[in-house]
């Protein structure tokens, strides 16, 4: 007769080993890992402590009260990553092929109270073929309890959301509502409707990948933010990126020891302008030469790329990055960047992440599918969101800041803290040539006489000497300085205190 122990260890045993060996041993046919040792490598070694591993389905349709598996389908818990506490739930597609199931969602939410509970991220390994059928519309529920504390968690605690497997229907709303999701490429795809009833209602013959993969979802739609070529890329990056996320919107931003110099300067950076202004030059060398030891995490690097976004460190402290790519439809503001840095904005402000700006912008991109589309509200959404953070906002202006996307980027009227402008910063309502072609329309068929307008209007615009005069510009810095000079405005801003008027919410022109 096995003693109670005994039969503790047997039942840990079936439950760790999830739907069996053969289903095991065809997750990793796939290039996939299980559920667990997705943990392994995710968490520090040793700290998983794992909750409700035995808990099983309670539907009795479609013979499913003869096939009871220990844990249905998702292990949950807790663990650290680099010492910090996190929570997590990996979902089993061994069991069930990963479906969520009543109990199932249970386990889930569980996991994310006590998140919030106390103030810890919340990161789902997302492998699931949807909603388990045979329990109808229990799933559904299920599934709606997920969503709505993923709502609550917003703007609370970071969420993370690694979608490494299949994940379609309903299920693709929970990663939808976190703050980040990372993809795997050639495994993992994230759709409302699957190729199948593509093809039934529209008639277009589209692959899973091509449809939802992480291609399509990093590059094109920006619904994800980063793909990696494995599952254990993914997991690492994951750890990695943890280590620039608060705790919580109350713990502040994470320290960590560096012996990069504050003061460091970058001579390099004198000559990273180059002497035209219709030459482009990397955005990305200022950034990593502005940051802690080059250690920069770029959110979305694929996706709408004429906007750069992401976190560094400056002296130990996570800080947000927001900067124009001039590498990149000359870093024009568009539909898409405009979205894509707003919602990252808004997130540093949530969680009290400082945010550094590099502008180089010539203005919104023009045309009829950027207007029809709805660039005014898509570009209000960026302007919206810098206007309400109340976070430490440091900017600095490199080259060109025309028209209304001057305004846009964390100018000094959207209460930016401290705005610096590079000598070669050129702040004005729009570039020199256009500029003349209107106010000196009747001078516009003489090219002596609007060359000569043309110099006039640079050497009256084309720096950043007028807006410095007005106070829009608190200092113009020499490049090199410009990692000493942002260290030393965060330093001061450390204890910012400001509110916003009360309100229920904002109504973000979504």
């Amino acid at each position: 007769m096995p003693t109670t122990l005994e039969k503790l260890d047997q039942r840990r045993a079936e439950a760790r080993l999830g739907g069996g060996q053969k289903r095991i041993d065809a997750q990793h046919a796939k290039g996939r890992l299980t559920a667990r040792e997705r943990l392994e490598i995710l968490l520090d070694e040793g700290s998983f402590e794992e909750l409700d591993m035995f808990v099983e389905h309670n539907c009795i349709d479609f013979g499913m009260d003869a096939s009871h598996i220990p844990g249905d389908g998702v292990v949950t818990g807790s663990g650290t990553i680099n010492g910090r506490l996190v929570f997590v739930f990996s979902q089993d597609f061994t069991v069930f092929g990963g479906s969520l199931s009543e109990r199932h969602a249970q386990k889930i939410c569980k996991i994310m109270d006590m998140a919030l509970k106390v103030g810890a991220p919340v990161i789902g390994l997302n492998d699931s073929g949807g909603a388990r059928i045979q329990e109808g519309v229990a799933s559904l529920g299920g599934y709606a309890e997920v969503f709505q504390r993923n709502v609550l968690a917003s703007g609370v605690v970071p969420q993370l959301s690694l979608i490494m497997g299949p994940c379609a229907g309903g299920a693709v709303y929970s990663p939808a509502m976190t703050d980040f999701i990372f993809m795997v490429k050639d495994s993992s795809y994230m759709f409302v409707t699957g190729p199948d009833v593509v093809k039934t209602v529209t008639n277009e013959v589209v692959s899973q990948e091509d449809l939802g993969g992480a291609s399509a979802h990093t590059v094109k739609s920006g619904v994800a933010d980063v793909a990696f070529e494995n599952d254990v890329e993914a997991l690492l990056a994951a750890r990695d990126f943890i280590d620039f996320l608060p705790e919580s919107n109350r713990s502040g931003v994470p320290v960590r020891p560096t012996d990069d110099p504050w003061d460091r300067q970058e001579p390099s950076l004198d000559t990273l302008i180059p002497a035209s202004a219709n030459i482009p030059y990397d955005m990305h060398e200022l950034i990593q030469k502005t940051v802690d030891e080059g250690d920069f995490f770029e959110i979305q690097p694929a996706h709408a790329a004429n906007i750069i976004t992401g976190f560094g460190r400056i002296e130990g402290r996570t800080v947000g990055i927001v900067a124009n790519q001039p590498m990149v439809l000359a870093g024009v503001l568009d539909i898409a960047s405009s979205r894509k840095a707003a919602r990252f904005v808004r997130f540093c402000d949530a969680f009290e992440i400082p945010i550094v700006t590099f502008v180089d912008v010539p203005g919104f991109l023009p045309g009829t599918a950027q207007e029809h589309n709805g660039i005014i509200k898509h570009g209000a959404k960026l302007l919206f969101a810098y206007a309400e953070a109340t976070v430490p906002k440091i900017t600095v202006i490199t080259r060109k800041a025309y028209g209304g996307a001057y305004d846009v980027m964390a100018s000094k009227h959207l209460r930016g803290d401290l705005n610096y402008a590079w000598p070669t910063a050129e702040i004005a309502v729009m570039g020199a040539k256009g500029a003349v072609e209107i106010i000196f329309r009747q001078e516009a068929k003489d090219p002596e006489k609007l060359a000569a307008r043309t110099a006039e209007y640079e050497a009256r615009f084309a720096n950043p000497f007028v807006a410095a005069s007005k106070g829009f510009i608190d200092e113009i810095i020499m490049p090199h300085s410009t990692r000493r000079r942002v260290a030393l405005g965060l330093r001061k801003l450390r204890n910012k205190q400001l509110e916003n008027p009360w309100k229920k919410h904002d109504n973000i022109p979504l």
